[in-house]
């Protein structure tokens, strides 16, 4: 875990970035809200909420971030009322919280900007429990909400907006597996299913202790996003009662000593923001143990630390964890089969794309441009890997679908890595017009349409150059060969006989 976490790569530091611009930005709305004369329970909201802002839109674009930035608190403030009016129901707040979990998971449909606004929501409706708000209290945190949203926009759109500087690359957001209508499509499914285990939570929650309850539906939720079949879901559960875990015991070295004293409090809140930020993309495990911290130190600093309510915070995650295990194997269950198998072929797809774009720039085209295809592919393999990842956890007891699962991931490794080479090679001028670098990227096309059932069909309308008309180019002809190899070699794990194939159904 911490090779996966300190030797991770990190392309052009982009997760360097986006950690120090969500402490910028965080650390901005808090300033904000004091100079706005908001109590340390307005101050927290706001800079959750401005986390929330930071963290949870991923548009593809710079204009849709700005967009989904702008709806949040079209999404947040209602929640936030209903919340809080609902603070002297608990029957009628607990059917809310729960009508809120559903929305949020099935408003994934609608791609990266359903998935931020859906978690916005539930995490106001979380945070109106964790600063128990009344509504006495809405006019502050309303406005607290407001211009965190508005300072976190003023940094990440104003102060500091790199991805200006970057080709847009469109996230596989939506998950993979059962399509079609109803219960047919994957985010109803997860809905209901996210449902269920959050009502179980919110029951064994409320048994477990009165006060602190939401804790068991919060762990639920968050076992539940970016994850798409019972095995993510499962590894995801067990990720996230480790990282708590770890978490707590670092609380009780850092966080209890300093009784929310206000300068070390917020070094640590500074630090845990951070690791949120970093960790997030290369280890859910590591991204838990930050966020248990910063809870930590928030309640410091709202005086109610103490190593009984650590324990309680370990009990109550567990017991969400269980809910969102027991809704995704009883509950509508979506096969890791199902899912992996969908974003491999994506994956397989996206290298004939690449491919043919390659192709075309080899040709001669002007207009072929295989850059953005090879940001796309770098997304999908994340994908995969995140669809995979319960078959290679240590704790699988299947050793044969683990080591074909290894292998189909080494082999897309090999095909990225391939892909990029001849992108960089295809952008010289002097690869263009050869006739052998174009017949193989023909050959790959047709080795990913064998690989993928109902793939696209083969690129129409070209014609290959004579082979006189230039020499071959062995860098290029290097990275196809390559491609082709890790294309040929992945038939064997992806067409294994159904006992012992890559998933299981």
């Amino acid at each position: 875990m911490l090779k996966r976490m300190f030797v991770a790569p990190d392309p052009g530091r982009a997760r360097l970035r986006f950690a120090a611009r969500a402490v910028l930005g965080i650390g901005l709305a808090v300033v904000v809200c004091f100079a706005a004369g908001h109590s340390l329970v307005g101050a927290v909201t706001g800079g959750l909420a401005a986390l929330l802002a930071l963290f949870t839109v991923a548009d593809a674009t710079v204009r849709g971030q700005a967009v989904t930035t702008a709806l949040l608190p079209v999404v947040g403030v209602p929640v936030l009322a209903a919340a809080a009016e609902l603070h002297a129901f608990p029957v009628a707040r607990d059917g809310a919280f729960l009508a809120v979990v559903g929305a949020g998971v099935y408003a994934r449909r609608w791609g990266p900007r359903g998935h931020s606004l859906g978690v916005f929501a539930f995490m106001t409706f979380f945070v109106a429990q964790f600063v128990h708000a009344t509504p006495e209290k809405l006019p502050e945190l309303y406005a607290a909400v407001l211009l965190s949203v508005l300072s976190a926009a003023v940094v990440r759109f104003g102060l500091w907006c790199y991805e200006r500087r970057l080709p847009p690359a469109a996230a596989p957001s939506a998950p993979s597996g059962p399509s079609g209508t109803g219960l047919a499509r994957v985010t109803t499914r997860q809905a209901v299913q996210a449902t269920a285990g959050a009502g179980f939570a919110l029951v064994v929650g409320q048994l477990v202790s009165e006060q602190r309850w939401y804790w068991a539906v919060g762990a639920t939720w968050w076992v539940f996003v970016n994850t798409a079949s019972r095995g993510e879901t499962l590894v995801r559960g067990f990720r996230r009662v480790l990282g708590t875990l770890i978490g707590i015991g670092l609380g009780f070295l850092v966080a209890v000593p300093v009784h929310g004293a206000p300068v070390p409090t917020a070094v640590l809140v500074t630090i845990a923001v951070f690791g949120i930020f970093y960790s997030a993309a290369v280890s859910y495990t590591w991204m838990m143990l930050w966020v248990t911290v910063l809870a930590e130190s928030l309640y410091g600093l709202l005086g109610v630390l103490s190593p009984g309510l650590l324990g309680l915070r370990l009990v109550e995650t567990g017991v969400g964890a269980l809910g969102a295990v027991l809704a995704v194997v009883f509950v509508l269950p979506v096969t890791t089969h199902a899912v992996t198998d969908g974003w491999i072929q994506r994956a397989l797809r996206c290298v004939h794309a690449c491919t043919a774009e390659a192709a075309d720039r080899l040709a001669g085209s002007a207009t072929a441009d295989p850059a953005p295809r090879v940001a796309e592919l770098e997304q999908l393999l994340g994908r995969v890997r995140l669809a995979v990842a319960p078959l290679v956890h240590p704790l699988n007891p299947m050793p044969a679908r683990k080591e074909r699962a290894r292998r189909v991931l080494a082999l897309l490794d090999d095909c990225v890595r391939e892909v990029r080479g001849l992108v960089t090679v295809a952008a010289d001028p002097e690869a263009s017009h050869d006739a052998r670098l174009a017949a193989a990227c023909w050959r790959v096309e047709a080795a990913v349409e064998a690989l993928t059932a109902g793939g696209p069909e083969p690129v129409r309308g070209r014609t290959a150059p004579s082979v006189e008309s230039a020499q071959a180019h062995p860098p290029a002809l290097a990275h196809l060969h390559g491609l082709e190899r890790a294309l040929a070699d992945l038939a064997e794990p992806l067409r294994a006989p159904s006992g012992s194939r890559l998933v299981g159904a």
